[in-house]
């Protein structure tokens, strides 16, 4: 079983920047690819990164490309998503998750633990 805790969340106007944090314990974070997503007002709950066990290969999805980044320090069992240029519509409460394999997932079935969110709000 793995505990999933996110931090970094918070107040921002428009146009700054955060930086979201995840860090796991419990299993061998390592043999896991990762994702980030987000839940709005309202809104159904969306994948806005991933991140494979290593690392190399990632995703965005296209709202947030170009702006978000997805890492990753497996030494430290942390996944970090750095956001820049937000916007209002970035608002929301922001998940950590773990997925089933080693690769890329994009469904939330494929993943298997969740940490407890942390809010993103962004003024305009």
């Amino acid at each position: 079983q793995v505990q999933l805790v996110e931090s970094g969340g918070g107040l921002v106007q428009a146009g700054g920047s955060l930086r979201l944090s995840c860090t796991a314990s419990g299993r061998t974070f390592s043999s896991y690819g990762m994702g980030w997503f987000r839940q709005a007002p309202g809104k159904e709950r969306e994948l806005v990164a991933a991140i494979s066990h290593t690392g190399v290969n990632t995703y965005y999805a296209d709202s947030v490309k170009e702006r978000f980044t997805i890492v990753r320090d497996n030494f430290k069992s942390t996944v970090y998503l750095r956001m820049y240029s937000l916007k209002p519509e970035d608002t929301g409460v922001y998940y950590c998750a773990q997925n089933r394999g080693i690769g890329l997932q994009y469904r939330e079935v494929d993943f298997a633990s969740w940490g407890q969110g942390t809010q993103v709000t962004v003024s305009s």
